[in-house]
């Protein structure tokens, strides 16, 4: 009769609390006489879009040559962050000129670091695309999708479906409406709104987000990108200034004594270490871009130099996580660590 109550009384106990937990008054979740009242609650299950959403990303160096050092390593560096984030390799896209980890100036053989006391970005680095495969041409085909176009190299593509999200980051030289490529033509604006456009009508992606490091990289969308194709586009610069190197010889805090060069750009490394130093499961894309135009702007700097990033497109959605785009390194669960803000040095023309 005893046990016949008790389980009786579970029943009920069950009944009650799931009808409470469909009206909303109370956990969705019974707990058995042996369980402690602050157990945990099993992790949710990853949602139908989670699962259902691949994450994409093209890197692009758009230089060559030793002293452009800080844009292959900036490149490289972002490579890294996103494969912690779990993005897998065959899903990210690398251009660089490959140039630099080997190059007889290059103080350290086959290493690049892309901060004074930074670990090596280089190591496991794909090659899809190098030296004179780095093209504009390339490039259009990759995010197209469209593995016919492309001239040699890893022949990857952005294969992307409809629920995808896409990231693109580019650092290199501008000018007003083009970016620098290793060899002609540049990229140039209209061309590069023109594939957006045939990208979004192949209904091949979801969202994506664009960060593009460049002197003048603002003319490249300013006044021309249109904003119903779910892309959101930050730059490091506005259409009429220059971006800056740091990490540089001569500015605090130094590349090691060895070096002759900047590390890195000043808005590249604003987004890749702010990346590093939080849970891109909580931080938005607003926190970054906010987190990113103060420290570029070098508010708290002793310095006049700096540039405005700006931002362009569909704006509608800043306020998504990160991690849907850049993905999540467990690493940094708990992490909330601020920035320094360093003095800019060494305009990048």
């Amino acid at each position: 009769m005893g046990r016949w109550w008790v389980s009786g009384l579970l029943s009920l106990l069950a009944v009650a609390a799931a009808a409470a937990a469909a009206e909303g008054n109370a956990e969705p979740l019974i707990r058995l006489p042996t369980q402690n009242e602050h157990d945990a609650a099993p992790a949710p299950a990853p949602s139908a879009e989670e699962e259902e959403v691949t994450r994409w990303a093209v890197l692009v160096a758009g230089s060559s040559g030793y002293e452009n050092y800080r844009h292959q390593a900036d490149v490289c560096h972002a490579y890294q962050i996103l494969k912690r984030g779990g993005l897998k390799e065959e899903n990210i896209v690398v251009f660089m000129y490959d140039d630099i980890a080997k190059n007889p100036a290059n103080p350290r053989h086959g290493v690049i670091i892309n901060h004074p006391k930074g670990k090596d970005v280089y190591a496991g680095v794909p090659k899809d695309y190098t030296g004179d495969q780095v093209t504009t041409k390339n490039f259009f085909a990759v995010l197209m999708g469209n593995k016919t176009a492309v001239t040699r190299g890893s022949r990857k593509v952005i294969n992307s479906k409809p629920n995808d999200h896409i990231f693109i980051y580019y650092a290199d030289h501008g000018t007003a409406g083009s970016l620098g490529m290793p060899t002609n033509p540049w990229l140039y604006a209209d061309d590069f709104i023109k594939v957006l456009r045939e990208k979004h009508a192949s209904k091949s992606y979801s969202k994506m987000v664009i960060y593009v490091e460049a002197c003048e990289s603002g003319s490249m969308f300013e006044g021309i990108m249109p904003q119903d194709l779910n892309i959101y586009v930050t730059t490091a610069a506005n259409a009429v200034e220059s971006s800056w190197g740091t990490y540089c010889p001569g500015m605090n805090p130094p590349p090691p004594i060895e070096y002759t060069t900047c590390l890195g750009d000043l808005y590249s490394v604003s987004w890749m270490e702010d990346s590093e130093t939080h849970n891109l499961k909580k931080e938005t894309i607003k926190g970054q871009y906010d987190v990113v135009k103060k420290r570029t702007l070098n508010l708290n700097g002793d310095r006049t130099d700096g540039s405005h990033v700006m931002e362009y497109g569909d704006k509608t959605f800043k306020d998504e996580k990160l991690f849907r785009y850049q993905g999540f390194d467990p690493a940094n669960a708990n992490n909330t660590s601020s920035l320094p803000l360093s003095g800019p040095q060494g305009v990048i023309n």
